[in-house]
């Protein structure tokens, strides 16, 4: 999920919120999970998480100089 997903699905437009909470609390749940609308990981993690990606095989996109999570295979949308 995007930033903005994770808003939405909490019922707010607030993707700056959500990334403050996981910087002040992103340790505890799988942090690598939650990316930026241009699928890529986030700021200043983009090591630790490629390692997360390669190992639960998430679909990826790579560019000449960085990767981006291909959110259109790997995007979760809860159910309505």
């Amino acid at each position: 999920m995007t930033y903005g997903d994770v808003a939405a699905t909490l019922g707010t437009r607030g993707a700056r919120a959500v990334g403050t909470v996981m910087a002040r609390h992103g340790s505890d749940v799988p942090w690598w999970r939650v990316i930026r609308a241009s699928g890529l990981a986030p700021s200043g993690h983009e090591n630790r998480a490629w390692a997360h990606y390669l190992a639960e095989g998430t679909p990826l996109r790579e560019a000449t100089d960085e990767y981006r999570v291909d959110l259109a295979r790997a995007r979760y949308r809860p159910p309505s």
